[in-house]
């Protein structure tokens, strides 16, 4: 239980700062003294969480699944020789800024959460199809052939033995993916999308930091809470997965 913590105690901050925020009015007068408003009221912030999160985990969802699957593909008899075009197109998400692939999208999608789910959809490809790759890569051959040697079939080689494997350093890609998508996902707001970038951008406009430092510190504490809840899933991938897939193990039994 004590790996859950950290998480937990992170959410409730998060929680109680998204719903408490008026709360902090005479600090945010106190950082901001020549401003009437200082407490960012066009949205509440629980809503514009709520929405950050949310395109967050779709875009999350998308990449991961295209580049897990792209990844394997890649690395199987039937698609090694396309290794290169599976890194080369994940490569070309992250080369182009999130900007630009926004200002490609809006005028074939229009304003609103669309483009920004594209823009992180692609900006999240490559940690993922990256690690995906290493990890998968990284799997000794002995172990799959000790697996193939009990009568495994490829896919069941595939599924109990490379993926419990490599799944730790997969993780590590999505946790990378996710956490800068959770910063990135704020510039959304200049199209339309409701995130905790619309204080910041509402404040950079007006001049009003406390706006900033709100959406800020939430954006902040988000990526951190998701950060530790990736830590903490990680560790229980390590005690639950890799001992039962030890190398020493599947030859001791082959």
């Amino acid at each position: 239980m004590r790996i859950w913590m950290p998480p937990a105690l992170l959410a409730i901050v998060l929680f109680v700062l998204s719903v408490g925020m008026p709360a902090l009015e005479p600090l945010f007068e106190w950082v901001q003294p020549d401003k009437r408003q200082v407490i960012y009221d066009r949205d509440s912030f629980l809503f514009l969480l709520q929405n950050h999160l949310v395109l967050v985990l779709i875009s999350a969802f998308v990449s991961s699944v295209a580049a897990v699957a792209g990844g394997i593909f890649a690395t199987r008899p039937a698609g090694r020789d396309f290794l290169p075009l599976v890194s080369q197109v994940a490569s070309i998400g992250q080369t182009f800024p999130p900007v630009a692939v926004l200002a490609l999208a809006v005028p074939v999608l229009g304003f609103g959460e669309a483009p920004i789910l594209v823009a992180l959809t692609l900006y999240g490809l490559l940690p993922i199809l990256r690690n995906t790759l290493a990890g998968l890569e990284g799997v000794d051959q002995t172990v799959r052939q000790a697996a193939l040697g009990m009568g495994m079939s490829p896919v069941q080689v595939l599924l109990r033995v490379e993926l419990p494997l490599a799944g730790k350093v997969i993780l590590a890609g999505i946790r990378t993916s996710v956490t800068i998508n959770i910063a990135t996902a704020a510039i959304g707001s200049t199209i339309g999308a409701r995130t905790l970038g619309d204080p910041v951008i509402a404040g950079l406009v007006n001049g009003n930091t406390a706006y900033v430092l709100q959406g800020a510190i939430l954006i902040g504490l988000l990526a951190l809470t998701v950060d530790s809840l990736f830590e903490a899933i990680e560790r229980v991938w390590d005690h639950r997965f890799l001992p039962q897939t030890e190398p020493s193990n599947l030859e001791l039994r082959g």
